[in-house]
């Protein structure tokens, strides 16, 4: 995952020198996923979601706490909640689960 962090940040993958930053984010990221997914490991079919978050958090260092800045006619906004995209493919997981969970009953 990190290896497709790096070619989203457009970060050389001989790099180093971010990589401990890097790893954190993903870990974060993951964590939050986690939680989201109510303590169940997030699994590979949404490893996207973890890396598309990462890099938003990565862009976001040092405008923690911003909801917008303007700076000569350019404007950025922040949204609150990183997920705020995902909460749909995240629901949908979440319903898959609770339809895997429902058993069939069977009478022989």
């Amino acid at each position: 995952m990190l290896k497709d962090l790096k070619i989203l940040l457009g970060i050389p993958e001989d790099d180093t020198s971010q990589d401990s930053k890097l790893n954190l984010i993903l870990s974060g990221t993951r964590s939050r996923l986690k939680a989201l997914l109510g303590g169940q490991d997030p699994p590979e079919s949404l490893g996207y979601i973890i890396t598309d978050v990462a890099v938003i958090r990565f862009n976001k260092i040092g405008s923690e706490g911003l909801s917008s800045h303007s700076v000569e006619g350019e404007s950025l906004s922040f949204s609150d909640d990183d997920f705020a995209g995902y909460r749909e493919d995240i629901q949908t997981y979440l319903d898959s689960q609770e339809e895997a969970k429902r058993g069939r009953v069977r009478f022989l």
